[in-house]
């Protein structure tokens, strides 16, 4: 997942991580801005922030100095006498929020990676002063007066093909902003905009704080029958076992979990978290989309997903519900059908009870084994984390792109479990810094994602900063960690991220690397995803942690058979989750909801994917990606994006595969063009005709 900031839904600003706050005793006292670390260049390579002299104490005075330059910035620009130009207006502004986006990089990254109570009190207190920050530029009269004089005479400004598409690109985002908006109205949308930042959040902090009061402890271990003894370590807490809840509605456990009432109770856990309760946030999902809709109707759009899809790649929702008819009754048929073999497998090991959600993973594990005899936990050992992450990402990147990577020990981090590393070109030329942060810990939000500390740009001469995130189990006691094949992917996808902002080589920040659409910035991180299991990368990183031998060649053959298997319900359950987003987001401004619960369940009838052992992948009242995290109405792209991926890797497929040659003219056509082309255009130029869905469809098993 690529991550989106607190203020970045239309910004695409970036979040990320930090350990010294957390670890430094310190008051709030506020701090000399002349001696405030994140208010200059850090002196670190790359300009990378110095994680050893940041604090909490820093933030808020930070910020304060920050939004003032900015303010004061724009207030020269808006208020010039000077006839506007490109250079006094356009690269002006973009140049206007350097200090406040790199206050705002390392802030989102510790409020997402690994927070506390200090931190989420003062995100609680500035959220709403960002939205209005935000509001005071795009809703500002006199600047965008400059900027439209500009976008009506482009064609007589002999600008770059670049600075064109900039130019362009800040008229949409100011006009989508509402800057066309009357006086009166544009008081009421900062009022939106600062109660939705609040309530978002809100929403984001009940959730952290619900997914750590929803995790199971246990004191028999009879109940956990079916975990392994590096499983049971690696969750040992006291004189008992704890059990964390994962973002996702399914838990990685129960595949494994004998006891059905212990399944029934992990999975409860996790549907039920924060569903009712201290940490409920229905009221805040419904007072968010109520919100939202309301925002769209005084911007002059029927609903929120309306509006929210001007810049994308596709455009409308009408457009998404014509693919996703393409997709949902092949993918509801291919559920129904391996549910059909689970209930068998039921009755076969007797079972006397209907197949339930918390039932699903345990035996359709067995129905694999069965069918494939293929064990998850066969493969694990071969999936160690470094070994994975240097061996077969890295040296994937290497193979397709010259890419080399060399690990930094030097440079401060914000917990001591992140690993660094530069980059370095094929020609040996720096590219970048990369952070890893793979581990779970309480203080990290769950899932996956993606994004920048410092973003690329040569008007600035930046070079990117960029990290990963993700949530794995850390072996215990110093154990190896094991990964899924599932979490293996991941490590590739999220790479996929980072690969396209590291070989960003824009002029403009703003216009750089990952700072794309929604439904176009998932193409090349799913797109990556098909390395994990390329017989060239596969055998040179999966070896047995303790032996050393590379994975059989019996076994790489049964993950590939099995490769389509159970994908009914694996897609089912992220079409159902697309399904409550974009139905959340299609209500008008005037629809009032009384019960999110009961909504949820009328948007999956009417979308015909209330199947009943086959919930979505995240349930309303814990979707962060669409009531926390910037994707509200954009859930839809991670399979508008398969299609993209699933296409492109046909076109390697047709044309040799893993070669230099390949992956160099990938780079040039896709990776490096950040938001610099028309989507379509540039994907066209790269496989040389539009995607199809047909390569998805074989992908997933439904043709």
């Amino acid at each position: 997942m690529k991550q989106l900031s607190i203020i970045g839904m239309l910004l695409l600003l970036a979040i990320g991580c930090n350990d010294s706050p957390n670890n430094k005793k310190t008051t709030m006292k506020e701090t000399n801005v002349a001696d405030n670390p994140l208010l200059k260049e850090s002196g670190l390579p790359y300009g990378a922030p110095d994680f050893s002299k940041i604090t909490e104490a820093h933030f808020r005075p930070a910020f304060a100095e920050a939004m003032h330059l900015q303010s004061e910035r724009i207030k020269a620009i808006a208020e010039s006498a000077e006839t506007p130009t490109f250079e006094n207006t356009i690269i002006a502004l973009e140049k206007s929020g350097t200090e406040f986006q790199r206050v705002e990089n390392v802030f989102n990254a510790l409020t997402e990676a690994h927070t506390n109570d200090s931190l989420q009190a003062i995100q609680r207190e500035l959220s709403p002063r960002f939205a209005a920050h935000r509001d005071s530029i795009y809703l500002n009269d006199k600047l965008f007066t400059r900027i439209k004089i500009l976008y009506n005479e482009r064609g007589k400004l002999t600008l770059d093909k670049e600075s064109e598409k900039l130019l362009t690109n800040y008229y949409e985002k100011f006009t989508i902003a509402g800057a066309n908006l009357p006086e009166k109205d544009k008081e009421t949308l900062k009022q939106y905009n600062e109660q939705l930042a609040s309530l978002e959040t809100q929403f984001n902090q009940l959730l952290l704080e619900g997914n750590l009061a929803a995790a199971q402890q246990f004191t028999d271990r009879k109940a956990l029958e079916g975990l392994s003894e590096e499983q049971l370590e690696s969750i040992k807490e006291g004189n008992g076992w704890k059990v964390p809840l994962q973002n996702t509605t399914q838990q990685p456990l129960l595949s494994d979990l004998k006891d059905r009432t212990t399944r029934q109770r992990l999975f409860d856990a996790s549907w039920k978290r924060t569903d009712g309760g201290a940490h409920s946030t229905n009221e805040v999902i419904v007072k968010i989309a109520t919100l939202r809709a309301k925002k769209a109707q005084l911007l002059g759009f029927k609903n929120y997903a309306e509006w929210s899809l001007q810049q994308t790649m596709a455009k409308t929702p009408e457009a998404i519900e014509a693919f996703f008819a393409q997709l949902v009754p092949a993918s509801v048929a291919k559920a129904k059908a391996e549910g059909a073999e689970i209930q068998a497998q039921i009755k076969k090991t007797g079972g006397n009870f209907a197949l339930a959600p918390y039932d699903w993973n345990y035996y359709a594990e067995q129905v694999r084994k069965a069918k494939y005899d293929l064990d998850e936990n066969a493969i694990k050992p071969y999936f160690e984390l470094k070994s994975v992450v240097e061996k077969g990402v890295f040296y994937a990147a290497t193979q397709l792109y010259g890419i080399t990577f060399k690990e930094r020990k030097d440079i401060p981090v914000y917990h001591p479990d992140v690993w660094v590393y530069e980059l370095f070109d094929a020609n040996g030329e720096a590219l970048g810094l990369f952070y890893a942060d793979y581990y779970a810990r309480p203080s990290k939000r769950g899932g996956a994602w993606m994004s920048n500390f410092v973003d690329q740009s040569t008007l600035l001469s930046t070079k990117p900063v960029i990290y990963n995130v993700c949530n794995y189990t850390k072996g215990a006691n110093g154990a190896p960690t094991l990964l899924t094949y599932d979490e293996v992917s991941t490590l590739f996808h999220e790479f996929g991220h980072a690969l396209h902002g590291f070989f960003a080589s824009q002029k403009y920040a703003s216009l750089s690397g990952t700072a794309v659409a929604r439904d176009f910035v998932e193409f090349p991180s799913q797109f990556n995803e098909h390395w994990a299991l390329y017989p060239a990368i596969l055998t040179h990183y999966a070896h047995h942690y303790k032996t050393g031998k590379v994975i059989p060649q019996s076994l790489i053959d049964k993950i590939k058979k099995a490769a389509t298997f159970n994908q009914g319900y694996a897609f089912t359950e992220v079409l159902a989750a697309s399904a409550l987003d974009l139905q959340w987001h299609s209500i008008t401004a005037n629809q009032a909801i009384t019960n999110a619960t009961a909504f949820e369940q009328e948007a999956l009838k009417k979308t015909g994917l209330a199947l009943p052992t086959v919930p979505p992948r995240y349930r309303s009242s814990y979707f962060a990606h669409i009531f926390g995290g910037g994707y509200g109405a954009g859930y839809y792209s991670y399979q508008w994006t398969e299609m993209l991926a699933h296409d492109a890797y046909d076109w390697f497929e047709e044309h040799d595969g893993l070669t230099r040659e390949n992956g160099d003219r990938f780079r040039k056509l896709i990776l490096s063009r950040g938001n610099t082309e028309d989507y379509k255009t540039m994907y066209e130029a790269f496989r040389g005709k539009a995607a199809t869905i047909a390569p998805l469809l074989k992908f997933r098993g439904l043709k």
